[in-house]
């Protein structure tokens, strides 16, 4: 997404970027290959520590301190765990294609310099379909594409819908020393009224250092991450860091554009408290 999103910390990066806390705050498994049979849910809460840019091209960030809820379900349709919050639609040895949900925080136009005077960017959320498909996999390791494409909305009281997102990414996801680490890394496209929400300027806002602007369509730049999570005891323990790039887009000229790369990352800190006594066979 154009506006930085909530990296889902609980997520093999969360499943359309990472990437934090699925629909503003859900929290799910970051992981590697599963163990032979795990618990059917888990619940837990903590806390999470952010530092994101108030949108991409943006020079300017904020710090952010959140409730963590933690939550993991193994289900066979819905499913909350290391592939993000999802409904599978096809699973097969291969391929699987399901519906997820991404999401991301609000930003006010009053502490970015850029944006002064203009509306400020309300939440947003994005649900549509994502296929992935497994290219290797090893006993420690597993390497997938994923090909979301998502209509996004924003989180208001009058709801919009801002048009759509595709981030097709390749996903790493091993484990390591009793530590569960992904990687992923991609392109984005986005519609002219999802790129039109973050990045036109619109006569009305237009000042002497704010030259009116029309985004258009098309490519967006492009997006790595990279996090680690590990469970001790009723412990559970994430981190991601996550770079961003808008160099070579297409809303590029925009004047809301004061940085073509970004860095963002996050801590996260979660007591699990209560864990069914029902056990599954876990997912590949």
């Amino acid at each position: 997404m154009n506006q930085a999103p909530l990296p889902q910390f609980p997520t093999s990066l969360g499943r359309h970027g990472l990437g934090l806390l699925s629909a503003l705050l859900g929290a799910l498994l970051l992981s590697g290959p599963a163990q032979a049979d795990e618990p059917l849910w888990e619940l837990g809460l903590g806390a999470a520590g952010l530092h994101l840019p108030h949108y991409r091209g943006s020079d300017q960030s904020q710090n952010l301190l959140l409730p963590l809820p933690y939550f993991v379900y193994r289900g066979k349709i819905f499913r909350a765990n290391r592939e993000g919050a999802r409904a599978v639609l096809l699973d097969t040895e291969r391929v699987d294609v399901d519906l997820s949900l991404t999401a991301s925080a609000p930003a006010s136009s009053n502490s970015n310099r850029a944006r002064a005077g203009m509306p400020d960017l309300a939440a947003t959320v994005g649900l549509g379909p994502n296929m992935n498909v497994r290219l290797a996999k090893g006993s420690d390791w597993k390497l997938d594409l994923r090909v979301p494409v998502q209509a996004v909305f924003t989180l208001q009281s009058h709801s919009r819908q801002l048009g759509w997102t595709t981030n097709p990414v390749l996903n790493l996801d091993l484990r390591w020393q009793g530590w569960d680490i992904g990687a992923q890394a991609g392109p984005l496209w986005a519609s002219r009224s999802y790129h039109a929400y973050f990045y036109d300027v619109p006569t009305a806002y237009a000042t002497a250092t704010r030259a009116a602007y029309s985004a258009p369509s098309g490519y967006a730049g492009w997006r790595w991450t990279t996090g680690a999570s590990r469970r001790i005891g009723k412990l559970w323990l994430g981190a991601y860091v996550r770079g961003d790039s808008v160099a070579g887009a297409a809303f590029g000229p925009s004047p809301l554009v004061k940085k073509s790369s970004q860095l963002s990352y996050g801590l996260a800190l979660s007591w699990v408290f209560a864990v069914s006594d029902e056990r599954v066979a876990a997912d590949d």
